[in-house]
């Protein structure tokens, strides 16, 4: 039998001992993690546009008919905008998340495709407005004075709209937060200075520079950083996987519900009321889809008549990933839909000047995703997502439809059900007392008013 010939293998990952070879060998694998067999698709959950609901009324039956947010008025869809930006960093965006250490590891796998072609454009970087261990970061900046830096973030603004043949550029700051900002005088005068120094008189941030030059350009610009400009950083919105809820009590309402019977009893109506907030939003929650509910109550004699309860809400935002507290990242996609649904599609005019007056520098609409919104001088802050639900029911698209006031009135009286016409209180039989004296009773004590068709 002829010998096999020998041969050598030249790795460093390959040792030839006198006794034995040894071999460095790098295994993988792959881990599959499984989720009730379900399929992870792309969504918008968390978007108060795209994974809101809102009521138009009620149906034959008396139910609230709910349909998506987005389907009020014409809205730009979001798969239709396109993302650019400005960063001191030069690192692209899958550079950037890497770094960040935010999202799970197999989700930046799959996101890295897909970012690693969008790298930012130079932005301004001024020390003296931010930390110093930002600095390492600075690598990425406009040269020349503030004038030119504006100039250029102009010149971004305008070529990133026309090269990609955009309808409106919106300007959304993300970026550091900064220390307080000088004078207004300065914001007015930096277009006509030269100098580079705050020491100079010229004391103006980034984000007032990204604020003048999205204004001279006719952008809007919206601040989501608590600071210099306008308004501020926005809440969140998760969709809600879960609610978990333990409740210490040390008295006799403790010991009583340790019993199953008179606990079942206390948790029914948190059950129904989980249930309905499912059935009212088919965009989060498909039907028969289900959501863990659970509530712990434990007996603590320590705690005598106080209780220690803690809730604990676990979500899911459009990134597919659960989290028990919340991101605010599906509303920059908000803010973006509704700024530019204000500029392009919804005016207001009245009898006495049927002109649609030009919006206000201050969009107060969008208080609702602010922590801290600015309005126009002397108006009233409403920060609530009423407020920008109620202003677009009331658009012709819709036919005027009447605000959510959520009185309900048809459901606390069952004698004629969804079709009550009138509401009849019972009146007060003592006379009531004002300035100008008594006011005369009511026939037969009673009060009638009037009440809508629904």
């Amino acid at each position: 039998m002829e010998a096999a010939a020998q041969f050598f293998v030249e790795s460093p990952d390959v040792v030839y001992g006198p006794e034995a070879i040894e071999a460095q060998y790098e295994y993988r694998t792959t881990r599959v993690s499984r989720e009730g067999g379900v399929l992870k698709e792309a969504n918008y959950y968390g978007s108060l546009t795209q994974a809101g609901t809102v009521s138009l009324g009620l149906d034959a039956e008396g139910q609230e008919v709910f349909v998506p947010f987005s389907a009020l008025l014409p809205m730009v869809a979001p798969n239709d905008l396109v993302f650019d930006g400005w960063d001191i960093s030069s690192l692209n965006l899958a550079e950037a998340m890497r770094r960040a250490k935010v999202l799970d590891w197999g989700l930046q796998e799959q996101l890295w495709p897909h970012m690693e072609a969008l790298r930012p454009r130079p932005s301004v970087y001024i020390p003296e407005f931010i930390a110093a261990n930002q600095s390492a970061r600075a690598d990425n900046l406009i040269p020349g004075s503030r004038a030119q830096q504006l100039e250029q973030i102009r010149r971004d603004s305008e070529t990133s709209g026309l090269a990609r043949g955009l309808d409106k550029v919106i300007v959304l700051w993300t970026a550091n937060t900064e220390r307080l900002n000088d004078t207004a005088e300065n914001l007015l005068r930096v277009r006509q200075g030269s100098h580079r120094h705050s020491s100079l008189g010229l004391e103006v941030s980034p984000s007032t520079l990204f604020a003048v030059a999205s204004i001279l350009e006719g952008c809007a610009f919206l601040n989501g950083s608590p600071q210099n400009t306008l308004v501020r950083g926005p809440r969140e919105l998760p969709s809600t996987m879960s609610i978990v809820s333990y409740n210490h009590l040390g008295n006799n309402d403790g010991e009583n519900l340790s019993a199953p019977l008179q606990f079942r009893l206390r948790r029914c109506p948190r059950a129904t009321w989980w249930t309905t907030w499912c059935r009212d939003n088919p965009v989060l929650y498909t039907p028969g889809e289900e959501r863990a509910d659970h509530c712990v109550r434990g007996v603590c004699a320590v705690l005598c008549d106080s209780n220690a309860p803690l809730d604990e809400y676990t979500s899911e935002l459009m990134l597919p990933a659960r989290r028990t507290r919340c991101w605010p990242h599906p509303f920059w996609l908000d803010l973006a839909l509704l700024t530019e649904l204000c500029q392009a599609r919804v005016a207001s005019a009245t009898d006495m000047d049927p002109e649609p007056p030009d919006l206000p520098p201050v969009l107060s609409l969008l208080s609702f995703l602010f922590k801290a919104p600015l309005v126009p001088p002397g108006s009233p802050v409403v920060n609530a997502a009423g407020c920008i639900e109620n202003i677009l029911r009331c658009t012709p698209g819709l036919r005027g439809l009447p605000p959510q006031n959520h009185m309900l009135l048809n459901t606390k009286w069952s004698a004629r059900g969804p079709s009550l016409k009138r509401v009849w209180t019972r009146g007060c039989h003592l006379p009531c007392v004002n300035k100008k004296g008594p006011v005369p009773a009511a026939h037969h004590g009673c009060t009638r008013a009037p009440m809508p068709t629904t």
